[in-house]
């Protein structure tokens, strides 16, 4: 069993990115600006969007955040949207989610002019990845390719079974293995898949983005099999520092020694999605997408 580390392939990628906007204003161009808007003061997006701002930092680029109050209008969200838009200075942006409830996250995100969206989440940028034109894709799938490319892992007509349906994951990561060139075949499992089990059994691959902690067990997995995993649910834990500790959706324990590869929580496929959002940051800022 070989653990992969998303640590170490994401400090190689930041040490990239920071090369390459280095020689950028070295020739005299623009630095690369991501801002954030962030609404309320959930700890978890505080925490997310601190570690955005500390990455833009270590690679070169400029950062910024807007932030609002929970009771900020959905009227009031759009105005920011609009005014990052059309502000030339910035280059890609992002609205943190979860928002209240009195906000349409749907309304929000199809504002967002898609050159901007870094996130990956505009209607346009999903559609054109799904017919394999150039797009911002979302960052945890970007970044789960990228752990399998950097490990040199054989995707090309494996049987790859994805346990969750969600947009921001599932979906995605789904029809990226479908593309011409990757050639998985591809089983997206959910809550209403009755022989989850088996099907698992059967898998090369298996990435697991369900939500539920520990869900995939050693029972469920071939031996020699490649096994990603998604989750990050924060459990209690009255020994740890910050009251809780994160686990994954796989039982890592028991699945570990089944596996030929396999990702922890923490530090397997978290650290990529940030990397992975820089990189679309940088590839908005040289207008390489649209």
């Amino acid at each position: 069993m070989q653990l992969i580390d998303g640590k170490i392939i994401a400090e190689q990628i930041k040490q990239e990115i920071a090369v390459e906007v280095a020689q950028i204003v070295a020739d005299g161009g623009k630095r690369p600006h991501l801002a954030t808007v962030i609404v309320g003061h959930d700890g978890g997006s505080e925490t997310y969007v601190a570690n955005k701002i500390k990455m833009c930092e270590s690679v070169g680029f400029t950062s910024s955040a807007v932030r609002f109050e929970s009771d900020v209008t959905e009227v009031e969200l759009l105005k920011c949207i609009e005014n990052l838009n059309n502000d030339l200075n910035i280059d890609g942006f992002i609205v943190q989610l979860p928002l209240p409830q009195h906000i349409c996250e749907q309304k929000i995100i199809e504002a967002i002019n898609p050159r901007k969206d870094v996130d990956g989440f505009h209607p346009i940028n999903v559609g054109r990845m799904l017919i394999g034109l150039p797009c911002f894709v979302s960052a945890t799938p970007a970044g789960i390719l990228e752990l399998l490319k950097r490990y040199k892992i054989d995707i090309c007509g494996k049987n790859c079974v994805i346990l969750g349906r969600s947009n921001i994951v599932g979906k995605p990561l789904a029809a990226l293995l479908m593309q011409k060139g990757v050639d998985a075949t591809v089983t997206v499992c959910h809550s209403r898949t009755p022989n989850i089990k088996e099907i698992c059994l059967n898998a090369d691959i298996i990435i697991a983005a369900i939500g539920q902690p520990e869900f995939l067990k050693a029972d469920m997995v071939r031996n020699g099999a490649v096994v990603i995993d998604v989750g990050t649910t924060r459990v209690p834990d009255k020994d740890a520092k910050s009251g809780f500790r994160l686990k994954g959706d796989v039982d890592f324990q028991n699945v570990a020694p089944r596996c030929s590869y396999i990702t922890p929580v923490p530090g397997g496929v978290g650290p990529m999605t940030i990397i992975s959002l820089m990189k679309n940051t940088l590839l908005a800022s040289k207008k390489a997408i649209y």
